[in-house]
């Protein structure tokens, strides 16, 4: 086949082991030498309902391969689910792309689709796949089904006020009990513009997914034929040997941040593009991520930022409708996944009524859903999704509460007795990527009595992540972050804080005098963690970056040269296990 990828372990002696080995399955002669080989990456685990669809979705992917003349075969990988994994996916996400990267280059394969569907699966194939440069295609398993409860319809981001309500005692145990059969009717990734399907956004911007797929339902007959297309296609994109490091440029990159911030995707897309930065070679200042974020519109109005689902942005033409409004703004001469450009795609895609789609003409803000933020107490940046805010908030100057960490803020932000008031700046620091340790997310919950008061959002500042589908004034990924020497770690109960959205800037309200002064040696307000002793845990610690360069680690950055040691280790700013 003219311009196939060959692979010199299918050569010679090598070659005839392989060929002997895949006929031990049951492959016919004719079959092992079926050029190109197209790898499968699956992440289907049953400790990930999210991706449960993934095994028929891969039948359906090897059907389209070898209709096309390929031989397709799957292989494992781990996988990571938000609601099961602690202290959370996104420790483990460089696991994952690690395990990716290594599957991928070190097996005979000219190509591969990589299946994944919780979001940090999606992020990892990724990162794993540009980083092993062979050609690659990505196929999520689509969102799950919307749920009724009590005769109304539920998507997962009802979960945190229905809890909330649970907890003031206007629900009652035995309608919350029900409400746990009822959230979820099926398998899938989360029924809003969460982070799993933001990135499946971000998957088709870049060029790693066909136009339109990121939006076609779990178990549906739709995605069936997306997935035998998507072999069909990884084929072609094998043949013509189309490798990731050419799509994913600095343009696709903006391209992809200027979709989340139209959309009002989720707040960890930035991580995560940050990370494929890096992967890719790739240096995008907080600057250049913050003039995108603000000239552009945004357009959607689906949940949890706006009242329409999945099922609308869909219908109304998803991410290639998003592109053709943005066309001005966007590299319409790039390449999809498909092989045809982005102008050729957005220019067959119909038009139709505007609901969850604003137009350009008419957009839900003139400026992106997202903003980026600097200042005294973030000097390396930090994030807030504006629309899932509340306008008063977005300008706004209080006193900080102030909690160390998970278990504290747990044990102590319903106290009755806690000094707070709907003024109040709740702070939660040590759960950050070293703090953390992993950067959890985290549900920076209203206090209990400013809740019965009526009270349903306060600002709110973590060097951690939240869900991309909660909702709230809640300023996050606060970099460099508490547990490695940021200004988070300085702030005490009482010092006032200052959020400017419009104006960018996040700061701390106190004299530089007395900053230095707690930033003595044994003054510091807050105690760093100590550094893990063993194991994975400690490599994260010693190698993961900050929030504003993606969490990724720093010897996994393309930029970094054999042999050159990282610039930078996390555990030399934290405590030594002797």
């Amino acid at each position: 086949m003219t311009g196939v990828v060959t692979s010199r372990k299918l050569d010679g002696d090598n070659g005839f082991a392989a060929r002997a080995f895949l006929r031990s399955e049951g492959l016919t002669a004719t079959q092992v030498r079926q050029r190109p080989v197209i790898g499968i990456c699956n992440s289907w685990s049953e400790l990930n309902p999210c991706n449960t669809p993934l095994r028929d979705l891969s039948e359906a992917v090897k059907r389209g391969v070898i209709e096309a003349g390929g031989l397709p075969l799957e292989f494992p990988t781990i996988s990571l689910s938000e609601a099961f994994v602690h202290p959370t996916t996104m420790m483990l996400r460089n696991l994952m792309a690690m395990d990716v990267e290594e599957m991928i280059t070190s097996s005979p394969i000219d190509g591969v689709v990589l299946l994944n569907g919780c979001d940090k699966t999606v992020a990892a194939q990724m990162m794993g796949a540009l980083s092993a440069n062979k050609p690659a295609l990505l196929l999520g398993s689509g969102y799950r089904p919307v749920g009724n409860w009590e005769g109304q319809a539920v998507t997962i981001d009802d979960s945190w006020r229905l809890g909330d309500d649970h907890r003031a005692g206007t629900i009652s145990d035995a309608a919350w009990e029900e409400l746990e059969g009822c959230l979820n009717p099926g398998p899938g990734v989360c029924n809003v513009l969460g982070t799993a399907v933001t990135l499946a956004m971000i998957a088709e911007a870049l060029g790693f997914a066909l136009p339109g797929s990121a939006l076609e339902p779990a178990n549906s007959a739709e995605r069936v034929a997306l997935a035998e297309e998507t072999g069909r296609q990884a084929v072609t994109t094998a043949t013509e040997n189309r490798r990731p490091r050419e799509a994913v440029t600095r343009q696709a990159l903006l391209d992809a941040w200027r979709l989340v911030c139209a959309v009002g995707g989720s707040t960890n897309a930035i991580i995560h593009l940050a990370a494929l930065a890096g992967r890719a070679g790739v240096e995008i200042g907080w600057q250049e991520f913050r003039e995108v974020g603000r000239s552009t519109p945004t357009l959607a109005r689906v949940k949890p930022s706006g009242p329409f689902d999945l099922s609308d942005l869909h219908a109304e033409g998803g991410v290639p409708a998003l592109v053709r409004e943005l066309t001005d703004q966007w590299g319409v001469d790039r390449p999809t996944a498909g092989g045809a450009t982005w102008a050729a795609t957005i220019e067959s895609t119909p038009v139709s009524a505007s609901r969850a789609l604003a137009s350009r003409a008419d957009p839900v803000d003139p400026s992106g859903a997202i903003s980026l933020l600097r200042g005294s107490l973030a000097p390396d940046g930090a994030v807030i999704k504006k629309s899932a805010g509340s306008s008063e908030l977005l300008t706004h100057i209080g006193p900080a509460v102030v909690f160390n960490g998970l278990a504290d803020f747990r044990a102590r932000v319903h106290d009755p007795d806690l000094a707070v008031t709907a003024e109040s700046v709740l702070v939660l620091r040590n759960v950050g990527p070293v703090g953390g340790l992993g950067m959890p997310e985290v549900t920076l919950s209203i206090p209990d009595k400013l809740y019965r008061e009526g009270v349903r959002d306060m600002a709110r500042i973590t060097d951690g992540r939240m869900s991309g589908t909660s909702r709230g004034t809640i300023v996050l990924h606060v970099a460099p972050e508490a547990a490695v020497g940021g200004p988070l770690g300085l702030v005490e109960d009482g010092d006032l804080i200052e959020l400017d959205v419009e104006g960018g800037r996040l700061e701390l309200l106190v004299d530089d005098t007395e900053l230095a002064r707690r930033a003595g040696v044994g003054q510091r307000p807050f105690t760093p963690p100590a550094a893990p002793v063993r194991g994975y845990r400690r490599l994260y610690a010693m190698h993961v970056t900050q929030a504003n360069r993606g969490c990724d680690f720093d010897f996994l950055r393309a930029e970094l040269a054999p042999g050159t040691a990282p610039a930078a280790i996390n555990v030399r700013h934290i405590q030594e296990v002797k």
